[in-house]
C-alpha cells in the first residue's frame, strides 16, 4: 500500500475514535506506523501477545485500540487471540501484515503467508484485505463491528520484497 493511502489510514482510524496504536513494527506497514510515531500514539512492544495484552486494557477502559503485527506474529498469538480477546468479547482491530502473500518473499514468510487465510478462519476472526480502493470502507467496517462489540482484522498485503 503507498504511503500517503497508509498515512490516511492511520488519520482516519484515530479521527474516528481508535486511540490507542500497539504493536510491534513491520515494514509492510511502516508509513502507518510512521504517521502514528508522528501524532505520539504508537506504542511498540516486543511481543505481539504483549500488545495484545496492553490493548485489551487499554479498551477495558473505554479508550479502543487497534493492535499492529505482521502474520508470523499473529500466528503466536493465537491462543491469547482465543482465551482473552475472543473469549471476553473485546473489541479491538488487528492490522496485521500479510508477508509471504509473494512466491518469492523469503523462505521464512512463505508458510505462514501461504495459511494466514486459513487461520483467520479457524479463530472465526471476521477480516478483510484492505488495498488502496477499499480502505475507507474496509476501516468504516472495522469500526462498525468495533461499535458492536467484535474484533476484526485489516489484513495489509505485503507487495514488495526489501
Amino acid at each position: 500500500m503507498k504511503e500517503l493511502t497508509q498515512k490516511q489510514v492511520f488519520d482516519y482510524l484515530f479521527n474516528n475514535g481508535t486511540e490507542n496504536f500497539i504493536g510491534v513494527p513491520d515494514s509492510t506497514m511502516k508509513h502507518f506506523i510512521d504517521q502514528g510515531f508522528k501524532k505520539n500514539k504508537i506504542l511498540i512492544t516486543t511481543r505481539e501477545d504483549e500488545a495484545i495484552g496492553i490493548a485489551v486494557g487499554m479498551t477495558l477502559s473505554q479508550s479502543s485500540s487497534l493492535v499492529f503485527m505482521q502474520n508470523a506474529g499473529f500466528a503466536n498469538s493465537l491462543s491469547t487471540i482465543t482465551s482473552l480477546v475472543q473469549l471476553y468479547k473485546i473489541p479491538m482491530i488487528f492490522l496485521i501484515g500479510w508477508r509471504g502473500f509473494l512466491k518469492n518473499d523469503a523462505p521464512e514468510h512463505t508458510k505462514i503467508g501461504k495459511i494466514q487465510p486459513k487461520l483467520l478462519q479457524a479463530l472465526s476472526l471476521q477480516s478483510k484485505i484492505i488495498n488502496e480502493k477499499n480502505w475507507k470502507a474496509s476501516c468504516d467496517w472495522a469500526l462498525k463491528l468495533i461499535k458492536e462489540k467484535k474484533p476484526c482484522a485489516l489484513i495489509l498485503k505485503r507487495d514488495f520484497i526489501d
